[in-house]
């Protein structure tokens, strides 16, 4: 009975992982809504002095430090300005140029407000959430920081028909002579927006460098699936350190203060992030602070610094990335982006799989049929180590009456038991332990298929058939739940039935509690599951029947 063991173990371990998960979303710590006013609102993204880290490495011989205050400008009046493009709706203050709110026009926040589009930044209390950059520079007052107050030719931009990039320009200057133009720009069918400055110099030397954040609260989701939890927070990325987690408690409990070559950073969530990739050839200094008083996490970087000439013009260039997380896209735009779409250590499977799913969507046009062929494929490429498995257990249920009767005649001596047991197992050839091994082959399998389909933004919200009008919500009328529990229950028929009774009271108990569990998860995932039991119970009915017959 080892590989029933062995699946009763998962499904507990199983069981009270999701019972965890549960008890932190109702009684872990909660992200507490900060109630602002409209000051506090306004100023919200100006962190102190200190959160700017000093200076990276200089890219120059002298490897000087650059002067980190900021100066807070005079001006306090700002303006916003909106842009308009196929796929976005950016509001972009003069304060800074921050990107103040980010509106994904393809995407809605629910689907039951079809016509709200998923609103990704916005600098409200709730789910509060900023992109900003800036300069500094060794000479004080002679670079805008996020703190500035840039000067705008327009209020609006929209992409037009026929047009493929629109350029937001803001301009600076200082009472030394050195101007800066910052130019936002955006594409069409792009999330990158492409921030460039243009730095002139004065009658001095120009030397300093530029820096991007995020600054984020921790995200407030009524509508969230609570047997569902993804990964929210920072995460950094270069060659080297290829892709690290720095979560809210990480930038609470101690300022990041790492210098890597190149890289990116990003402020993630499920589906969707905003990202800052700096020049590939700069030596930047990563940070992070928080902001007790408001709640908020900064995650961002430093550049290694440039001079610019007396009289001459120097250009420094960042990307950043505001959209979902559309694994394809994000590997073309920076080495490692697309490991925001976090499968874990099973990446090496699930990278596969989602290949396949992605094929049989483009075939079907349909994420539920994909799902579907994508399941039989599975199994079709187990199929000789599941047929192994059910052998084994056709065999254990044909000898199960002896092995009850066996019981019955030794009593309490499980030593005499034992012995009988496994001369009986070597008269009929019978590996106790020979269903064992298929399902461990299987298991990283099956999980890195559940991530695939709870992280790939490409299925969110996508429709199937009938009343299963989105697969990445739970099923209306718990159709699939119910379907699941009932294939449960007959493979349960089909599996010897163990000697221990408490056993068999727990597999009685199993179709009920993952019924139960099932019925809130995305239904793309139950149905999975309902296609695996299905195919499952027509092989291992077959083999079982082959087996009695012999």
């Amino acid at each position: 009975m080892g590989n029933q063991r062995i699946l009763l173990y998962f499904t507990l371990f199983f069981i009270i992982y999701m019972l965890w998960a549960q008890w932190q979303m109702d009684y872990g710590p909660q992200p507490v809504p900060v109630v602002e006013t409209e000051q506090e609102q306004h100023d919200a993204s100006s962190p102190s002095v200190e959160a700017i880290p000093e200076a990276a490495s200089s890219a120059s011989a002298k490897n000087e430090k650059v002067n980190t205050a900021v100066v807070e400008e005079a001006v306090s009046t700002t303006e916003r300005i909106k842009v308009v493009t196929d796929v976005l709706e950016i509001e972009i203050d003069t304060k800074g140029g921050d990107i103040r709110r980010a509106v994904l026009r393809d995407y809605v926040a629910t689907t039951e407000r079809p016509d709200e589009p998923l609103v990704l930044m916005t600098d409200a209390p709730v789910n509060y959430q900023v992109a900003q950059s800036g300069l500094v520079s060794v000479n004080k007052g002679t670079a805008p920081s996020h703190n500035a107050i840039y000067r705008a030719e327009k209020k609006v931009y929209r992409l037009a028909e026929g047009e493929d990039t629109i350029e937001v320009p803001l301009y600076w200057q200082d009472s030394n002579g050195v101007s800066v133009k910052k130019v936002l720009t955006f594409k069409r069918n792009n999330y990158v927006i492409d921030v460039d400055y243009f730095i002139t110099a004065g009658d001095k030397d120009w030397n300093g460098s530029d820096y991007m954040q995020i600054t984020r609260a921790q995200p407030v989701d009524a509508n969230g699936n609570k047997f569902i939890r993804t990964y929210t927070g920072g995460v950094i990325y270069n060659d080297e350190i290829k892709y690290e987690k720095y979560d809210f408690d990480d930038i609470a409990e101690e300022n990041l203060n790492r210098q890597l070559s190149g890289g990116w950073l990003a402020m993630i969530q499920h589906h969707f992030l905003a990202a800052w990739i700096p020049e590939e050839d700069k030596n930047n200094l990563y940070f992070s602070r928080y902001n007790q008083n408001k709640d908020h996490y900064t995650l961002g970087t430093r550049t290694s610094a440039i001079t610019v000439k007396a009289g001459q013009t120097g250009e420094i260039r960042s990307r950043l990335v505001v959209g979902p997380k559309l694994q394809y896209e994000l590997e073309k735009i920076a080495p490692g982006l697309d490991l925001t779409v976090d499968y874990g250590i099973l990446t090496i499977f699930a990278k596969p799989l989602f290949w396949l799913l992605n094929a049989y969507h483009g075939l079907f046009g349909n994420w539920g049929w994909a799902i579907i062929f994508l399941t039989i494929t599975v199994k079709a490429v187990f199929y000789k180590l599941s047929e192994m498995s059910y052998r084994s257990m056709a065999r254990m249920r044909k000898v199960a009456p002896r092995i009850q009767k066996m019981k019955e005649q030794f009593g309490d001596d499980r030593q005499a038991m034992s012995k009988a047991m496994m001369d009986m197992y070597k008269r009929e050839k019978i590996n106790p332990m020979g269903g064992c091994f298929p399902i461990l082959v299987q298991m990283p399998v099956f999980i890195s298929l559940y991530w695939v389909l709870l992280e790939s933004v490409e299925m969110r919200h996508a429709p199937f058939i009938l009343w299963i009008t989105n697969l990445t919500d739970k099923d209306p009328y718990f159709v699939l739940p119910i379907l699941m529990g009932i294939s449960m229950f007959i493979q349960q028929k089909l599996n010897p039935a163990p000697v221990d009774p408490i056993q068999q009271k727990v597999f009685q108990i199993m179709p009920f509690a993952f019924t139960f569990m099932f019925a809130f998860f995305p239904s793309g995932l139950v149905l999975y599951w309902v296609v695996n039991n299905i195919l499952s119970i027509t092989q291992q009915y077959i083999i079982t029947k082959r087996i009695e017959n012999s």
